[in-house]
């Protein structure tokens, strides 16, 4: 009998590792972008915290002129060559920058100040300033798509965290998440005093930036939160979660990480998976799209995305599960 029980012990000793090895080679198929430690940059500009979204848009502009001109005497070309293409357009709206190694920033696309929906992106791994004109481009895309049925819209790129990487053991566990929720959760409060007069906002969470969306508190401001591409969130259910908003969740028919095993184990993996109908969340149809696709023009996952943000719901209410 106790030689029996040391087996059994050992048994599921051996299956719990191998799941959790499961869950990491599971999360780490994809390729990782490089990083950029340690590339230097000038402080952020400093606000008041009542400042106007143009005054900060102003002052982050010469900010990033200036982490252009300290990345070229670093001779770092590409991150010099990548903030130059952040502000090309000379009227880039950051209503944060920070260009100090991974860095950071959040844009503003649209007029907020009169917009009445607004979208927040937050991003999963391996976003950074180095990575980040793929991750305008889905804001944009969006925008455009939001524009085109209600000019009064503006999108929020969130890249306010330090985001972890794709091969790593972050990007497995809740710290980097219980950090950028800290962070997220007072900006959504100054946002709404920032956008139009009762604004609805809109949380859009990608990949690991559902980890990050399941443990803010998001208060009234936010009538939507939708979860996208998710490994899952730590929370059992949708009732579970630090919010009133509706709570969405969508997966592509491509997307690879639907091949995650939904576990917990250890205090590593999320446990269940937010398109299971147990979680509790409200489907939309995201198609056949591929982990990184969501937000591609033409896509049915962009049409359910921004009928959420709009209030229509009705692409959303006819979902199936990817």
């Amino acid at each position: 009998m106790g030689a029996t029980g040391r087996a059994g012990s050992g048994g599921g000793r051996l299956r719990r590792t191998l799941l959790a090895a499961l869950v990491a080679a599971a999360v780490a198929v994809p390729i990782s972008a490089a990083a950029s430690p340690g590339v230097p940059a000038p402080a952020p500009a400093a606000f008041a915290s009542d400042a106007a979204p143009q005054s900060r848009y102003a002052a982050n502009r010469a900010n990033i002129a200036e982490a252009v001109q300290s990345a070229e005497d670093a001779d770092r070309p590409g991150r010099a060559a990548r903030l130059r293409a952040m502000a090309a357009s000379g009227s880039a709206q950051f209503l944060t920058f920070d260009g100090r190694g991974r860095g950071r920033a959040v844009e503003v696309l649209g007029e907020l100040e009169s917009a009445d929906r607004v979208a927040v992106l937050v991003p999963g791994s391996d976003t950074t300033l180095d990575t980040y004109e793929r991750f305008r481009a889905g804001a944009v895309s969006l925008q455009q798509r939001l524009r085109a049925e209600h000019p009064r819209s503006a999108v929020v790129a969130w890249l306010g965290y330090d985001t972890p990487g794709t091969v790593s053991t972050t990007v497995l566990t809740p710290g980097r998440a219980d950090d950028a929720a800290a962070e997220l959760a007072p900006f959504l409060d100054r946002l709404r005093g920032m956008a139009g007069p009762g604004a609805r906002l809109s949380l859009l969470c990608h990949s690991y930036g559902s980890v990050v969306c399941a443990r803010t508190g998001t208060g009234p401001a936010v009538s939507d939160m939708a979860l996208y591409g998710s490994p899952g969130t730590g929370a059992g259910s949708a009732r579970e979660l630090p919010t009133a908003a509706r709570v969405w969740a969508g997966r592509g028919s491509g997307d690879w990480i639907g091949d995650v095993p939904h576990v917990r184990l250890g205090g590593v993996g999320f446990g269940t998976d937010p398109v299971d109908p147990a979680f509790g969340a409200r489907p939309f149809a995201a198609g056949p799209v591929g982990h990184s696709d969501y937000l591609k023009p033409g896509t049915a996952s962009l049409d359910s995305l921004a009928a959420i943000v709009l209030g229509t719901n009705a692409p959303a209410s006819e979902a199936t599960h990817g």
